[in-house]
This record gives structure tokens, C-alpha cells and sequence, in this order.
């Protein structure tokens, strides 16, 4: 049963206890007392959607239900120390969950790293079908970035040459030379498979004739011989050849007038891309292609200025995963300091970002980039935060509200706003007055309404009221203020 049956099945009972095991002042007897009970739902609800107290945790761990298990080792909310317990559980499942790790949430936040020693111990000990890309994800940068080199020789057989092709020749050198027999062995394969994509009679041998996944890749990473792109131009392949670094200049400037603008936004990608075929691309018909060409990083601030671009407003705009590895500061400072909003929205992402830049883009005049800082820098400024929600109404917008900075004094004002997503921001403010909370849960969008029940000033009278409410039941016994003998009354 997948968490979605489980949750379709949930009687109207159960969801007021799921509604209670998110509830944060529930006490930890009443946590257990939960996660001791029948119901799956609200099992899962418990140990996937909210953060758990360590007298719970370890319950979870010790729960005979396989899913409950699996229920944590997969929650974004769990802190890496807590999931990391299950990484010797006996069951594949879990470990399967645990090694997949949680799924950004709805708003793209990343889930955060697990502990580098349990990383480390589910390479060494998994089953090689446990271990996918949901792992990487899960990894330090800074594990990542010395897998290569790392004294476990399981960690540098299974992902020191996951990236070969970009790894420094001298680090490629010292896995072909490992004095492990299976580092040696991956990495003389990882090696192989390198050097065939960079012989172009290689390619040729091993291009498949039929459009599938490795024909595309090939085209689009392998080195090239002419008659292969030309082949391509006749078939499927001139969107994959176009950014190919191996596709001849000459097949390039057929490939800038192609009929299909999506190929030609392609070339205008290029890093190579020469100056006559810029200038021609400056020009394009197709705005799509005219935006690509103008963050070129060859062109000039006024090359840039000169291009008919338009940048879409809400294009991109949501939180970004953590760089891999430190930008170039002059790079970072270029972009932050363009005239092109796109380069400074490129800026606004790094959460590294210097105060001073900041400061700067926290006043930029595109909305995108205002939006973009506020998203992933830690240090967005408070008003910035509430300026960025209440301007930005594209996908993402709702957690702008979960910044550690983001202002909630104050938030009551917009309890009558015509749009329900600003009249959601009233519930966030502590001193909402007891009775708009009350009338708050009779609104006209549900979401107002949902989180109007969980305001812990609703008058104990409408919050008692609503734990018979068929909509409202879950969101009142979540509620902060329920009382405990209420509390205790709900559990079976």
C-alpha cells in the first residue's frame, strides 16, 4: 500500500489523529500513544511530516511495522542524525528509503545531507540496487567533491569516477593506479567508456539508429565525426549536435538558422560561438532566442544592452539546490553588478552571496531577482522577504513564509485582503486577535480556513466546536492551545 492509499483510506477519525500528530505541544506520552496505535495514516503522518522528539524517534526505530520505519527514513523533517539510526535496519525497504532519501518538498527544498559516516556505510555494506542517484543527492558537497580521493576504497569504486570526464587528470590518474583492484577495475572502465565517446569512430560504431535514450546522449556529449552531424541534420538529431563542443563550424552556422528555434536557442549557448554568428543571433525572430544570447559570456555589458530581449517575470524563480563548489567571486560580482536581469538573478541564487551584494540586490528593479535572494539567501532581509511574497504570485511563493527571517508581527492586517494566499499571512501572526482568528475559519478558501483552526488563539470554544467538523477536525486537534484533557480524550 502506497502512502497515497493509505491516506485515501484514512476514516474521519483517523485524520483527526493524524491532525493530532502534527500537533506541536502534544506531549510525548501522547505522541507514543499514537504511534502505538492501528491506524497506518496516522502512523505515517506522524513519523514522515513533522520533526520528532528523541524519546519518539527511538520508538520509531524499534517499531516492528516495516512502513512506520520507512515512514522516517524518508522524512524531510527528521533531523540526518535521527534517519541515520535506520541505516543497519534488518529490513531492504527501509534501507531502500533511507539510501532514496526524502524528495524535495513541494516548494524544492532540498533535503539536507545525511551524516558522512552513514553515507559511507551505505556504500560499504547495500546491495549496488539500493544505491542510486537519491544518494548522491543526500551527500555533503564536500563528500562529493573528495570521493575520489576517499581513504574507503568502496567510496572510490562506487562514485570517485561517477564524473570522469571532468575530474582533474590528476585525480583520474591516482584511481587508475589505486591500489585496490576494484577501484583500479571501475576506474580502467570508467576510462574506456570516456575515451569511446572522445574517438569519433567510436561513436559512430556504437550510435543507435532508432531515437532512444543513448542516441540522444551520444549526439549531445560524443565526439562528432562530419558525416554523423550530417546524418543528424537529416534525422532527429540537430537539437542534440547544436551544443555539441566536436559539431564543425561550419555545421554550427546551419544549425544558427535552422527553422526550429529551439535548436538555434541551443547554438546561441554555445561558449564558442563566433562573433558573426552572435550577431546574427542578436537578431532573431524568435525572442527565445535573442534571451539566450544575450547573457552570452563573451558579449559585453552594451553588446547585451543592444539585443531586443525580454526576460519572463516568473521564469525560475524558486529556491535553487546548494553550488556544489565556491563560484568565482569576480564572476559573481560581474553578474550581480549587470545590466542583465537573468546574470543577476544568477547572483541572487548563490547563498554565499557577500552583504554588500545583497544589500544591493535586495533593491534590484526585477522582481526575479528580489524574489531569487529572498528564496535562497540566508540573510534576506526581513522587509525583502514580505515585499518578494506580496509582489511574487508564480510557483514557490509560499515558502518565502518559512525563511527564519520572514516577519509575522504585524501579518493580522491583511486578514481581509482579496487575495487568500496574502489573507493566509494573517494566521502566521501570533497577536491575531481571537475573533478574526474565529471568523478566519469561516473564509471562503479553504487554506485560510485551515490554517485559521490551527491559530493558537481561536477562542476554545470554536476550536472545540471544530474537532466535530468534518473539514476542520484535523487542522483543530493540530492546534497548539487544544487542551490536554482534549488531547487525551481523541486517543483511543
Amino acid at each position: 500500500m502506497t502512502p497515497d492509499d493509505i491516506a485515501r483510506s484514512a476514516t474521519p477519525a483517523e485524520r483527526r489523529l493524524a491532525g493530532l500528530a502534527l500537533n506541536p505541544a502534544a506531549p510525548d506520552n501522547i505522541l507514543l500513544r499514537l504511534l502505538a496505535g492501528e491506524s497506518a495514516a496516522v502512523r505515517m503522518v506522524l513519523c514522515r511530516d513533522r520533526a520528532l522528539p528523541d524519546a519518539v524517534v527511538d520508538a520509531v526505530v524499534a517499531h516492528p511495522d516495516t512502513y512506520t520505519r520507512s515512514f522516517l527514513a524518508r522524512s524531510p523533517h527528521a533531523e540526518p542524525e535521527q534517519r541515520a539510526r535506520l541505516v543497519d535496519d534488518p529490513e531492504w525497504f527501509v534501507r531502500a528509503h533511507l539510501a532514496d532519501g526524502p524528495k524535495p518538498d513541494e516548494d524544492g527544498c532540498p533535503a539536507r545531507p545525511l551524516p558522512d559516516r552513514t553515507v559511507v556505510r551505505i556504500i560499504e555494506t547495500y546491495d549496488d540496487e539500493l544505491i542510486d542517484m537519491g544518494l548522491l543527492r543526500q551527500m555533503s558537497p564536500e563528500f562529493r567533491r573528495g570521493t575520489a580521493t576517499h581513504p574507503v576504497a568502496r567510496v572510490r569504486q562506487k562514485w570517485g569516477g561517477v564524473h570522469w570526464d571532468v575530474l582533474a587528470p590528476w585525480a583520474r590518474a591516482a584511481l587508475l593506479a589505486d591500489p585496490d583492484p576494484g577501484v583500479r577495475e571501475a576506474a580502467a572502465r570508467n576510462h574506456r567508456f570516456c575515451q569511446r565517446r572522445q574517438d569519433p569512430d567510436a561513436v559512430r560504431e556504437d550510435l543507435p539508429d532508432r531515437p532512444c535514450h543513448a542516441r540522444t546522449s551520444l549526439l549531445m556529449y560524443g565526439a562528432l565525426a562530419p558525416d554523423v552531424v550530417a546524418a543528424a541534420l537529416e534525422t532527429d538529431g540537430a537539437w542534440a549536435v547544436a551544443g555539441n563542443t566536436s559539431t564543425p563550424a561550419e555545421y554550427v552556422a546551419v544549425l544558427a538558422g535552422h527553422s526550429d528555434p529551439k535548436v538555434r536557442v541551443r547554438v546561441a549557448r554555445r561558449p564558442d560561438l563566433a562573433p558573426a554568428l552572435r550577431r546574427a543571433l542578436a537578431v532573431d525572430p524568435d525572442p527565445g532566442v535573442r534571451l539566450a544570447l544575450s547573457v552570452h559570456p563573451a558579449l559585453t555589458e552594451a553588446e547585451r544592452a543592444a539585443i531586443d530581449y525580454e526576460v519572463p517575470e516568473h521564469e525560475d524563480c524558486g529556491h535553487c539546490w546548494l553550488p556544489d563548489a565556491d563560484p568565482d567571486p569576480e564572476q559573481l560580482r560581474r553578474d550581480a553588478r549587470s545590466g542583465h536581469p537573468c546574470l543577476r538573478r544568477r547572483a541572487a541564487r548563490d547563498p554565499g552571496l557577500p552583504a554588500d551584494l545583497v544589500a544591493a540586490l535586495a533593491d534590484d528593479s526585477d522582481l526575479g531577482v528580489r524574489v531569487l535572494l529572498s528564496q535562497n539567501h540566508p540573510d534576506a532581509p526581513a522587509a525583502l522577504l514580505l515585499r518578494s511574497f506580496l509582489e511574487y504570485t508564480g510557483p514557490h511563493r509560499w515558502h518565502l513564509t518559512r525563511r527564519p527571517a520572514f516577519p509575522c508581527t504585524g501579518l493580522a492586517r491583511f486578514a481581509d485582503d482579496e487575495d487568500p494566499a496574502v489573507r493566509r499571512l494573517a494566521p502566521l501572526d501570533p497577536r491575531l486577535g481571537p475573533e478574526t482568528a474565529d471568523r478566519l475559519t469561516r473564509d471562503p478558501d479553504p487554506l485560510v480556513r485551515a490554517d485559521a483552526a490551527r491559530h493558537p488563539r481561536l477562542p476554545v470554544a470554536r476550536l472545540t466546536a471544530l474537532l466535530e467538523d468534518a473539514e476542520l477536525a484535523p487542522q483543530a486537534a493540530a492546534n497548539p492551545s487544544l487542551p490536554l484533557a482534549a488531547m487525551n480524550a481523541l486517543v483511543p
